[in-house]
């Protein structure tokens, strides 16, 4: 454990802290085997399961209904579905495990406005590797073109984010690992699963709008099977990620003050 008797310059406490934070983050060696090995074979699995049968998808920004095929539509929703879940479960577990360590940091000299802004960069750099190895992984199963992928990609990027700060947000919150990780993997299964018409009822009805994986969604099928860039639905990702990050930094800073000099 690093020696915080004598902390570095204000100068110097940023770039220690980010390595503290990619550090924590990283070195979950179950979350690295879930995102090398879980992702390619979940997609095998619902490839597999897949039909080819023509579904309609409704992209809510212009209205318009597109006929796209199942087995993609399918990858595109399996492909958030294990980011939220590896993204989240990252971060909850590194938080959670490093917050009495965070506490110590503050207590020892460094400034919480260091700490936040350091988890803040981790939280988006850890998020934007599993978006992109999760995108490329995708390649195996469905080629679309360079545009299309990148709409995948930025789609994937965006949920990446929005379950990183919900991953930090309950890390703050939650005492036990298992409340945390099952809030994470029923939340994110219940979440793509209703944006994907196959077998589901609700899809393309208003109220998904309500839901993180909704803008992500149609941005990754618009630009990949549609070709129609929705950026203001991309921007949602981001929106959401903001919105549960603030909240969690937020107790973060609560939960890390140094009563000692509060008082």
């Amino acid at each position: 454990m690093p020696d915080t008797s004598h902390p570095r310059p204000l100068y110097g406490q940023f770039p220690t802290a980010l390595r503290f934070s990619l550090r924590d983050q990283t070195r979950n060696r179950l979350a690295g085997l879930l995102l090398v090995v879980f992702v390619p074979v979940w997609y095998l699995v619902m490839d597999a399961m897949a039909s080819g049968e023509v579904l309609d998808f409704k992209l809510y920004a212009t209205g318009k209904v597109l006929h796209v095929d199942g087995a993609r539509l399918t990858l595109i929703s399996a492909g958030l579905n294990s980011v939220t879940m590896i993204a989240g479960f990252v971060v909850f577990d590194a938080v959670r495990k490093a917050l009495a360590f965070d506490r110590r940091l503050v207590f020892a000299g460094f400034r919480q406005s260091t700490l936040i802004g350091a988890k803040t960069l981790a939280v988006a750099a850890v998020s934007g590797a599993i978006a992109l190895y999760t995108a490329l992984a995708v390649l195996f199963f469905w080629r679309p073109t360079a545009g299309g992928w990148f709409a995948v990609l930025a789609g994937f990027a965006a949920i990446a984010l929005t379950y990183g700060a919900l991953g930090l947000l309950l890390g703050v919150l939650v005492k036990r690992d298992l409340e945390g990780f099952f809030l994470i993997i029923m939340g994110g299964l219940m979440d793509t699963f209703l944006q994907n018409p196959l077998g589901n009822p609700l899809a393309n009805k208003p109220v998904l709008q309500w839901f993180p994986s909704f803008g992500p969604m149609q941005f990754a099928v618009g630009g990949s099977l549609g070709h129609t860039a929705l950026w203001g639905h991309l921007a949602l990702g981001p929106a959401w990620a903001a919105a549960f990050g603030t909240v969690g930094l937020a107790v973060f800073r609560l939960r890390t003050r140094n009563r000692t000099y509060a008082r």
